[in-house]
């Protein structure tokens, strides 16, 4: 008996399976938007009210399925790093948004949604803002990405350059830089304001090429594609300025929903819009800035929309938390559908790992939960009823169904800052502007609302957070 004859068709059997179960994995595209708020697309009742239409935008909420209360951190920074880690930004560090010079961002022990989904075949693209990090060992390259092209840390930097007294400070601007995975990135151009309204045309660009070529290697893919887009300065593309007719912000909706028209047009090219994931979504609240309240222009300070909710970024309310989103998977989740279950960035991390077979580390606390049963339709709870609501490092409150408790209040980025001795219950359904306190006689509310801010905190007792600014390498005390 030939022992290889009958040994080898199982073992291209078992190869050919492996291949296929690789490609299988569906490609996952995240189009994480700045400081836009919950009113901008067309699909939340925005669009054509806030200066253009938005009919791509509104494809992906049709095609898919649209979140009404899809929640986030509120500021910059702890976004990104709740979204990349799956945990609360205040166990990595990154509870507030850097202001200093020194080291900041993601210690090489956290792991990030790239380095996850990289350990499963995929490769791994991101394209945009980073803002957890901009020293050697914190680039998005060391960090699970195979490719990145953007910027470091925040749009505001781009003024930096044409303000008076910056060149005398001894600072150095910020650059736009292009990296590959074991290598240091390298610095292309300052980011000036010459180049603040390009930026994210190349990202486009890139996420699209990047897409082909993944595609071509018949490889599953992981774009995160963090566009500078609304964060101040709004310079809209030269090839959009006053094409709506309605200002600048009109001209940067049509922009946006331009730019994402042409990745779902370049997917569905490709032949891969079945089995592509496709996420649009945003990192906090609505922009806040206005001539009055700073030296910018008209041109360049916009009030953004947070729809019906209150407030804006760097604050606890809704506002600040509510951010639009629509996921597309077409074949895999129904079409039209819509659900004010809550759902957290966080949730993201451990969802992808589900659905594209990935490990959740064991070894640490995972603030996220699965949601894959949910978005697929499987379950019409998202199986999270309510989170932490945190501003910088700082507990403003607590969220729980339809409720929200506010030990803290803020009334905007640079407002008031009040503290109470009894929290200020809101019912959301009845109150979204989050201004008629029921504590009274509502006060079973926090009997229900706060035994998760308990077991919150006993986690961070059990497992302390990672001081800011902590180096490499971190091994943690538990």
């Amino acid at each position: 008996m030939n022992v290889f004859k009958t040994i080898f068709p199982v073992l291209l059997l078992c190869l050919s399976s492996s291949m296929v179960f690789a490609q299988d994995k569906p490609n996952i595209v995240l189009v994480f938007m700045d400081n836009f708020g919950w009113g901008e697309p067309g699909f939340n009742g925005g669009g054509i009210v806030r200066g253009a239409a938005t009919p791509r935008l509104d494809q992906v909420a049709s095609e898919g399925l649209r979140l009404t209360n899809f929640n986030v951190e509120v500021q910059c920074t702890p976004s990104r790093s709740a979204i990349m880690t799956g945990r609360y930004a205040i166990r990595s560090g990154n509870g507030t948004v850097p202001l200093g010079e020194g080291v900041y961002g993601l210690v090489q022990w956290e792991v990030t949604m790239a380095e996850m989904l990289s350990e499963e075949g995929y490769a791994t693209g991101m394209f945009g803002k980073w803002h957890l990090g901009r020293t050697a060992g914190r680039f998005p390259t060391d960090q699970g990405f195979d490719e990145w092209y953007g910027v470091p840390n925040s749009t505001d930097e781009s003024v930096y350059s044409s303000l008076q007294g910056f060149d005398a400070s001894g600072l150095s601007e910020t650059f736009v830089m292009d990296g590959k995975k074991g290598s240091v990135p390298k610095k292309v151009r300052p980011y000036r304001l010459d180049y603040r309204p390009l930026i994210d045309r190349d990202l486009t660009d890139r996420a699209i090429s990047f897409m082909k070529r993944q595609t071509k290697a018949e490889k599953p893919f992981f774009v995160y594609l963090p566009y500078t887009a609304t964060h101040f300065p709004t310079m809209p593309h030269p090839d959009f300025k006053e094409k709506s007719g309605k200002g600048p912000w009109g001209d940067l909706l049509m922009q946006i929903d331009s730019y994402i028209g042409e990745l779902l047009d370049t997917i569905d090219a490709l032949g891969i819009a079945e089995n592509t994931i496709f996420i649009f979504t945003a990192d906090n609240g609505p922009e806040a800035l206005s001539p009055g309240e700073t030296s910018l222009t008209v041109e360049t300070a916009i009030h953004g929309s947070a729809g019906p909710w209150r407030s804006t970024l760097f604050t606890g309310y809704e506002g600040a938390l509510r951010v639009p989103f629509a996921i597309r998977w077409l074949g895999k989740i129904e079409a039209g559908r819509v659900s004010d279950e809550i759902v957290h960035a966080m949730d993201l991390f451990p969802t992808f790992a589900k659905i594209a077979g990935g490990k959740v580390p064991a070894d640490r606390v995972i603030d996220g939960i699965d949601t894959s049963d949910f978005l697929l339709g499987q379950d019409e709870k998202s199986g999270r009823e309510g989170f932490i609501v945190y501003m910088g490092n700082d507990i403003f409150g607590v969220k729980w169904r339809d409720w929200k408790l506010h030990f803290k209040e803020q009334t905007g980025w640079n407002g008031v800052l009040r503290e109470y001795t009894m929290p200020r219950a809101y019912n959301l359904i009845n109150d979204p502007q989050e201004r008629d306190n029921v504590l009274f006689p509502h006060t079973w509310v926090p009997k229900a609302a706060l035994p998760q801010l308990n077991e919150h905190v006993a986690s961070l007792k059990k497992y302390p957070p990672i001081p800011t600014g902590t180096s490499d390498p971190y091994k943690p005390p538990y």
